[in-house]
C-alpha cells in the first residue's frame, strides 16, 4: 500500500508540474493581445501588424490591438515590448534595424538576444536605387561614373541611422568604392519628397515606398538590391547586373515576443501566424506592395537574426556609423 501511495503521489506531482505548461498553450489566448510596432502608422511594419492582428482576432475570437511606439531608431518600441510580461499577450514587429542597432549603440536598454523570443520571419522585400526624374543619371553606371569622378559631390537620403536604406547605401559605397554623403530623415515620406525635389540626389528605399513615384514618372529606378529582379519592376536590373557584383540586400520583417515566453505559446503563435502568412489573400496583398510573405519556424528566424547581426556589424564598423 505504501508503494502504491508513493506512485500515486509521484503521478499527482508530475501532473501538477505539467499542468501550468499545458494550460499556457491550451488555454491561450484568454484576453486581448497587443502587437507593438516601433514605427508610426503607415509603412509595411504597420501593415504587417494590422494584417496579422486582424486574422488572429478572426481565428481566436480575442481582440488584437496594434500599438505604434515610434522613436529612438526603433529602440523605444522594442524596449516597451522587451519589458512586457512574457505571457504571449504582447508581440512586437521586429524590423531590419533590430539586428543592426547592437552594432551602432554602445548601450541598449534591452538585450537583443535574451529579452526577445523569435516567433517567425514574416516577410522580405527589396530596396530600389532611385534618383529624381530630372537627374542626369539614367543608369547605375552613370551614377557610379559621376561619384568616382567627383567624390562627395552627391548626397543620399535615408530614413535614419541604421535603417535598411542607410545601410543599403553604405554597403553599396563600400563595394563600389564611392563616396556619397548621408542625409538622414525621420521617415520615408519626407526623404522621398526631398529626393523628388532634388535636395538630395539618390536613395535606396523599400520598393513599396517608391514604386508609385517611379510609375508616375517622378523618380527613375536604376537598380534593385536583391539577387533577382523584382516582378514589380522586371525592367530594372539588379545591382549586381548593373556593375557591383555580389551585392545582395533584402529588407525583412519579423515577429517576436518578450524573452521567456513559454514554448507552448510560441509554438501556437508560430503555427497560426505562419498559416496566416500563407493565406492567398495575404500573399496577394503583400505581393502588390513588392513584399514576399515568408512564415519561417522560430528556429529559422533565430538563425536569420544571428546571420544579419554578423553581416551588418562589419558594414557598420567599416563605415564608422555612429548614433545620430
Amino acid at each position: 500500500m505504501h508503494k502504491r501511495t508513493l506512485i500515486r503521489a509521484s503521478a499527482a506531482l508530475a501532473l501538477a508540474i505539467a499542468a501550468p505548461a499545458f494550460a499556457q498553450g491550451s488555454g491561450y489566448p484568454e484576453k486581448p493581445i497587443r502587437i507593438v510596432v516601433p514605427y508610426p502608422p503607415g509603412g509595411f511594419n504597420d501593415t504587417l501588424a494590422r494584417t496579422v492582428g486582424a486574422k488572429l482576432q478572426a481565428a481566436w475570437g480575442q481582440s488584437v490591438v496594434v500599438d505604434n511606439k515610434p522613436g529612438g531608431a526603433t529602440v523605444i518600441g522594442l524596449d516597451a515590448a522587451a519589458k512586457a510580461p512574457a505571457d504571449g499577450y504582447t508581440l512586437v514587429v521586429v524590423p531590419f534595424s533590430f539586428a543592426v542597432n547592437p552594432s551602432i549603440f554602445a548601450k541598449l536598454p534591452y538585450d537583443p538576444q535574451k529579452d526577445f523570443t523569435p516567433i517567425t520571419l514574416a516577410a522580405t522585400t527589396a530596396n530600389l536605387l532611385v534618383v529624381p526624374a530630372s537627374s542626369p543619371f539614367n543608369s547605375m553606371k552613370d551614377l557610379l561614373a559621376h561619384a568616382k569622378a567627383k567624390p562627395g559631390s552627391l548626397s543620399y537620403a535615408s530614413t535614419g541611422t541604421g535603417s535598411s536604406n542607410h545601410l543599403s547605401m553604405e554597403k553599396f559605397k563600400q563595394m563600389a568604392g564611392v563616396d556619397i554623403t548621408h542625409v538622414p530623415y525621420k521617415g520615408s515620406a519626407p526623404a522621398v519628397t526631398d529626393l523628388i525635389g532634388g535636395q538630395v540626389q539618390v536613395m535606396f528605399d523599400n520598393i513599396s515606398n517608391v514604386l508609385p513615384h517611379v510609375k508616375s514618372g517622378k523618380l527613375k529606378a536604376l537598380a534593385v538590391t536583391t539577387p533577382a529582379r523584382s516582378p514589380l519592376t522586371p525592367e530594372v536590373p539588379t545591382v549586381t547586373e548593373a556593375g557591383v557584383t555580389g551585392y545582395d540586400v533584402a529588407v525583412w520583417f519579423g515577429i517576436a515576443a518578450p524573452g521567456g515566453t513559454p514554448k507552448p505559446i510560441v509554438d501556437k503563435l508560430n503555427a497560426e501566424i505562419v498559416k496566416i502568412l500563407h493565406m492567398p489573400d495575404v500573399k496577394e496583398k503583400f505581393a502588390a506592395q513588392g513584399v514576399d510573405a515568408i512564415g519561417s519556424t522560430a528556429e529559422q528566424f533565430q538563425a536569420h537574426l544571428q546571420a544579419q547581426r554578423t553581416m551588418w556589424a562589419k558594414v557598420v564598423k567599416d563605415a564608422g556609423v555612429t548614433p545620430e
